[in-house]
C-alpha cells in the first residue's frame, strides 16, 4: 500500500473514506474505546503516511490499497478530534469535503457484544448504544460500513463508560498487535475484494 499524490489509478468513484473511532488525547489512547484510532494509525503505518490535521476537525491520511493498476482504491483515513459522542461532526464534513456517498464510508469500532479480537464487518444497522455511530447515524445516516472489533462486556456490575474507557489490561495487550492488523487487513479486504468476500474471510 503506498501512498500517492495524484489522482492516477484512484478510479472514477472517487476515495473510500476510512473512520477511526476514539476519543483524542493521550490519556485515551490505549482504551479500548479508542481501538479503531488503533486500526486507523496501523493503516497510515502501511501507506507511509502520516496523519495531518484537516478543516473538518479531523486527522487525516491519504492513501491507496490494493494493487497498483489493477484494483487500488484511493482512501482517506480519518480521526476525529472531537470526543466520541460528538464524532458525526468532523465525519459529516469530511464527507462533504471529499464530495463522496455514505455507501463508499467504513468506521471503525469497538463492540461490546462481541468476544476480545473478533470481527463482524456489515453495512448498516443500528447504534448498539455506541455514542460514535449514535452521532455519525444521526448526521448521515445508518448506510454506512461498520467494522466492528470486539472488547466483550464488563465484568459484574462495572459500568459501560468505565470498561471502555480503561486501558487493554495486560493479559490482552499480548494479542492486541495482531488483532489489530487483522482489522487492518479486513478493512483492505472490505474496500478491494467487497463486503461480502470480506465478510466471509474475517467474520469470526
Amino acid at each position: 500500500m503506498t501512498t500517492n499524490t495524484s489522482d492516477e489509478g484512484f478510479g472514477p468513484q472517487g476515495p473510500w473514506l476510512v473512520v477511526g473511532l476514539g476519543n483524542p488525547g493521550p490519556q485515551y489512547a490505549g482504551n479500548r474505546h479508542n481501538v479503531g484510532f488503533m486500526v486507523a494509525d496501523l493503516l497510515a503505518e502501511r501507506m507511509g503516511g502520516r496523519f495531518r490535521s484537516h478543516r473538518s476537525r479531523a486527522e487525516v491520511c491519504e492513501g491507496h490499497v490494493g494493487t497498483p493498476g489493477v484494483s487500488s482504491r484511493r482512501i482517506v483515513l480519518a480521526k476525529p478530534m472531537s470526543f466520541m459522542n460528538l464524532s458525526g461532526g468532523p465525519v459529516t464534513a469530511l464527507r462533504d469535503f471529499y464530495k463522496l456517498p455514505v455507501s463508499r464510508m467504513v468506521v471503525i469500532h469497538d463492540e461490546l457484544d462481541i468476544g476480545y479480537g473478533a470481527l463482524r464487518l456489515k453495512s448498516g444497522g443500528g447504534d448498539n448504544g455506541h455514542n460514535g455511530l449514535k452521532s455519525i447515524t444521526k448526521a448521515l445516516g445508518p448506510d454506512y460500513h461498520r467494522v466492528r472489533f470486539g472488547v466483550g462486556r464488563p465484568p459484574g456490575r462495572m459500568a459501560v463508560a468505565d470498561f471502555v474507557l480503561r486501558d487493554f489490561p495486560s493479559a490482552e495487550r499480548k494479542e492486541l498487535d495482531y488483532f489489530v492488523d487483522r482489522a487492518a487487513d479486513a478493512v483492505e479486504s472490505l474496500i478491494t475484494d467487497g463486503l461480502e468476500r470480506a465478510q466471509s474471510t474475517y467474520n469470526s
